[in-house]
């Protein structure tokens, strides 16, 4: 007999799922809990399960094909006089778009400690197989260092370094990864000499230009720029260096920028707030729930540091480091991707003059860090030099106007130019 698969409820106002990865196909034996299938919806994207031991009898759905809730997905054939069983309970796998996430949903555990036994499944995401199956790396063969033994992307590069050819192999990272739109097909056989590849925009990638499509076109967007001498920061950053070491905390110029944030927000609540749509009311948020944008593998994640103001400095620095890492291996709770107030997003190394961030819908701010380097400045009349960058905020016109934009911009300013006057014993815990 056949058992047909439903696509189940994920969360909390989920009507539909995107089919972004088989990862059986017809014929195939499969075993209870075995994951059948990674599904993208607009909260995160989970992996759901066999609830049964069998045979694929069918797949109903193709990849990039959109589902409701309650669509028979797979058919099972399994032994006759089974019984029913339970809807399978997704698991999630910490690929999330932009988009708030409502669901209580958290990511599955993963139980490999070691390189997977003959036979075994490796533990590892889909968007870590994709990239192993790039890189042509076997994951049975991989040590894995992520929580439980789970194989992280790291994992699969350092094992493609080496060759691929030893369990937990230390050699040399890949530096560049080739990306589905460039390694997936050959070129076009009609113009041999203009080659063209393509791929499906869909998973992770579709949902953020399907998320940033909506925020400009329902935002009036704007950007106001302005210049900050990060010396002080730099200075004072200097001369906690060792308390932060001792507490194992890694300071980074970030984590000041996120502690500095909170008064000016308080300040001007406006920017902490939303816009509803729906009832043309302006929603002012008095918690502080801070998204930090974070660049993966797959596509930019943005995590939330809840209650960012009951932190301390290195608490914000534990927390930053934690939140990322986490978004890079995929081992982001959908909590920890839900209910956003304010976003930062840093360019890092590579951060240029400026850029314009588009808001994370439906947030009507969004402060864009960028690169921090040694230039003339003009101190006292006098030319020095001094460690400056820029910091560019885009803002929502319809809630937010220049005036008040700039007047929280320049209050974040003066913050990060005199950290020493506001930072106090406790933060350096």
């Amino acid at each position: 007999m056949n058992y047909d698969v439903k696509l189940p409820d994920i969360g909390e106002g989920v009507a539909e799922g995107e089919i972004v990865k088989w990862l059986v196909k017809a014929g195939d034996a499969v075993k209870e809990e075995q994951p059948l299938v990674e599904v993208m919806t607009d909260k995160a994207s989970v992996e759901i399960p066999s609830p049964r031991t069998g045979t694929i009898a069918a797949l109903h759905a193709e990849e990039g094909a959109m589902v409701p809730v309650g669509t028979v997905i797979v058919s099972i054939a399994v032994a006759d006089g089974t019984g029913p069983a339970p809807a399978p309970a997704a698991h999630g796998t910490g690929h999330a778009p932009s988009a708030p996430a409502t669901a209580s949903a958290t990511a599955s555990a993963v139980a490999a400690v070691a390189p997977a036994a003959a036979g075994a499944r490796a533990q590892a995401t889909p968007a870590v197989r994709n990239l192993a199956k790039q890189l042509g790396v076997t994951l049975e063969a991989v040590t894995g260092s992520g929580p439980g033994g789970a194989i992280t992307a790291d994992d699969v590069k350092r094992a493609a370094g080496a060759g691929g050819a030893s369990p937990g192999a230390t050699g040399s990272s890949v530096g560049v990864i080739a990306s589905p739109a460039t390694a997936a097909t050959s070129p076009t056989a009609d113009r041999p000499d203009e080659p063209e590849t393509r791929s499906p925009l869909r998973g992770l990638r579709r949902r953020i230009a399907e998320h940033m499509r909506k925020s400009l076109s329902s935002a009036a967007q704007f950007t106001f720029v302005a210049e900050c001498d990060f010396t002080p920061l730099i200075e004072h950053r200097e001369r906690v260096k060792a308390n932060a070491a001792a507490a194992g905390v890694k300071l980074t110029y970030l984590a000041y920028v996120f502690r500095a944030a909170i008064e000016p927000l308080q300040r001007f609540p406006l920017l902490n707030s939303s816009l509803d749509d729906a009832t043309h009311e302006i929603v002012l948020k008095r918690y502080y729930h801070l998204g930090l944008a974070t660049s993966t593998d797959d596509g930019l994640t943005v995590p939330i540091l809840h209650h960012a103001d009951r932190l301390t400095l290195f608490g914000i620095a534990r927390e930053i480091e934690r939140l990322a890492a986490a978004a890079r291996t995929h081992q982001l709770t959908v909590q920890e991707l839900h209910g956003g107030t304010f976003t930062i997003t840093s360019t890092g190394s590579h951060g240029g003059v400026l850029a314009t961030p588009i808001l994370h819908h439906p947030q009507v701010a969004i402060l864009g860090v960028h690169e921090v380097k040694k230039k003339p400045a003009v101190v006292d009349d006098m030319i020095v030099i001094r460690s400056l960058g820029n910091l560019s905020l885009s803002l929502d016109h319809r809630v937010v106007d220049g005036a008040v934009g700039a007047d929280f911009l320049y209050a974040l300013i003066e913050r990060l130019q005199n950290p020493g006057a506001w930072l106090a014993s406790g933060d350096l815990q």
